[in-house]
């Protein structure tokens, strides 16, 4: 069978557009005689459409759209993602759907079985689950049809599963002969491999070839990397879409594997790749076409900038220079110089005047009182609003420039420098950051080199560093590794660092500071556990977590 695969990039909610680039897609596919066009899971609406889900007006117009998709296609198949309804006494009627259209309507229904409810995922609060699956006879193939969560429970993959059923499995015992499934598969490090892997083994354990159709962009935080893939029935990768970017390619069935080579880069250029493909696409789904960065001549403030500019482009990004009386000589020749190395624009804004003016004005308020982290913030929050009023009165995308390592421990002023529209690097660790920038000049200096080596502050107060406040970022992105991301807890990892003092201190910045990350931007995600949705504490609570 020759087959389309259709690696689209669908806005949230605009229908209309999405349904033109299905279309566009199944068109180019015909002009191929190609017998079967595949495009990505709910690409018609977006993904995830979370409580748009919830407005029949919206649901009405997705069903109107896919009968239009469906009217105009031929004697060439079209698989696409869609939500569907259907209504009994019990349940929300609500399906994720796969369509099947071909002679001018909708031939075919698959819904997905498996929903989602961890991490970024909360399907259980929208969708019904399928009441079974079916095979579907189309031009000498029996197609097994499943929907992104269907195919991540093989159990000849997984050691520990998250479901009893296996939709996939009952596609085979049904007799399919070729495995299709449509997805919006979020990107982290490693998932890409991890497709690969789970992928080929049920590939080879079933003997039979398999169509995975991923989209492609990024919606707010979340990024889909694309990467779709073929598989022949031996397991072998035959077919690889573009990474980052919307795909179309033909697979033929019949042909030999052709694909060789890595499917993942190493670990500083997949993130910082992933980075600037959500910034852009954040930027062109919201609107904005510049960004504005505070740069304090700080690494992570150079990382983002450079972010920006290959998100943007040098001439629609620009920055703001925001110098104190605490403000270091160097940290002021190290931006100059980034800005020189980048080719963008600059202001330079000095936050002293304004500094003591609001000291002036609360001095009697204050009195009795020694100054204190109270006029830390102070400064950060006057820079926080230069920045808001500059990106207000001239368009820009205000970007945070806070890492992993400071969020986790509120280790950022709430209205100051956690101001703007979208966290960057809020999914990068410290140490990782330092790595990406390394990775950067490795043919030549772009971050200067005397940002790099030199000791990071915060530059509030006269000879202020982070390791007055934090431990090494070595040690401390440790102990937030095993918190965050493996769930442990203080007896382990205070076995694992030897240090329960620190540790104690650690987990309890964490715990302690989750009022700050609900009021944080959104975080561009590149790891299995980001900050956001797909992490949920009680801000007010009282768990006594023995230490």
């Amino acid at each position: 069978m020759k087959i389309a695969v259709a690696q689209i990039n669908p806005i949230i909610g605009d229908i209309e557009g999405n349904k033109k680039k299905i279309l566009e897609n199944y068109l180019r596919g015909v002009g191929d005689d190609a017998d079967l066009v595949i495009c990505p899971e709910l690409v018609l609406c977006g993904y995830p459409p979370q409580d748009l889900i919830e407005k029949e007006e919206f649901r009405k117009a997705v069903a109107v759209a896919a009968e239009e998709i469906a009217l105009k296609t031929g004697s060439t198949g079209l698989i696409f993602g869609s939500i569907t309804e259907e209504y009994d006494n019990v349940g929300s009627g609500i399906y994720n759907s796969a369509l099947l259209c071909y002679g001018g309507s909708i031939r075919f229904v698959q819904n997905k079985t498996l929903l989602p409810n961890y991490d970024v995922f909360d399907e259980v609060r929208y969708f019904e689950p399928a009441k079974d699956v079916y095979v579907k006879d189309f031009r000498g193939e029996k197609l097994g049809i499943s929907i992104c969560e269907d195919i991540w429970n093989d159990a000849d993959y997984w050691n520990k599963r998250r479901y009893m059923q296996d939709p996939v499995q009952r596609l085979v015992d049904k007799g399919a002969s070729l495995l299709i499934n449509i997805s919006a598969s979020p990107y982290a490090y490693g998932k890409r491999e991890e497709r690969r892997q789970m992928l080929s083994v049920l590939t080879k354990t079933d003997n039979l070839p398999l169509i995975y159709a991923c989209c492609a962009g990024a919606q707010t935080d979340l990024i889909f990397d694309g990467a779709s893939m073929c598989f022949d029935s031996s397991g072998n990768l035959s077919k690889l879409g573009k990474v980052y970017s919307e795909d179309y390619f033909i697979y033929d069935t019949s042909q030999p594997p052709a694909f060789e080579g890595p499917i993942e880069d190493f670990f500083e250029a997949e993130v910082l790749n992933a980075l600037i493909y959500g910034l852009r696409e954040y930027g062109i789904k919201s609107g904005f076409t510049k960004a504005l960065v505070g740069l304090s001549g700080g690494i992570d403030s150079a990382l983002v900038t450079y972010i920006a500019v290959k998100a943007f482009g040098a001439e629609n990004t620009h920055v703001v220079l925001m110098p104190s009386e605490f403000s270091s000589a160097g940290s002021i020749d190290d931006s100059m110089q980034l800005i020189e190395n980048l080719g963008i624009k600059h202001n330079v804004i000095p936050i002293q005047p304004v500094f003591e003016k609001v000291k002036e004005v609360l001095q009697e308020t204050f009195a009795g009182k020694p100054e204190d982290v109270t006029e830390e913030n102070m400064q950060s929050r006057i820079r926080g609003l230069y920045l808001m009023s500059i990106a207000n009165k001239f368009g820009y995308l205000l970007c945070t420039t806070g890492n992993k390592s400071e969020i986790s421990t509120g280790y950022a002023t709430l209205y100051g420098d956690m101001c703007g529209a979208l966290a960057v690097i809020g999914d990068v660790y410290k140490t990782d950051i330092y790595r990406i920038c390394e990775y950067l000049n490795r043919d030549k200096e772009i971050i200067p080199q005397s940002i790099i080596i030199k000791a990071p502050s915060a530059e509030l107060r006269e000879n202020q560093t982070d390791q007055d406040s934090l431990p090494p970022y070595e040690v401390l992105d440790n102990i937030l590794k095993l918190y965050l991301e493996d769930y442990k807890e203080f007896r382990f990892i205070a076995g694992q660092n030897g240090d329960p003092v620190t540790t104690k201190k650690i987990l309890n910045l964490v715990d302690r500071n989750e009022f700050k990350r609900k009021q944080a931007a959104p975080v561009l995600r590149v790891s299995t556990k980001a900050f956001g949705y797909g992490r949920r504490f009680p801000i007010v609570q009282r768990w006594n977590r023995n230490y």
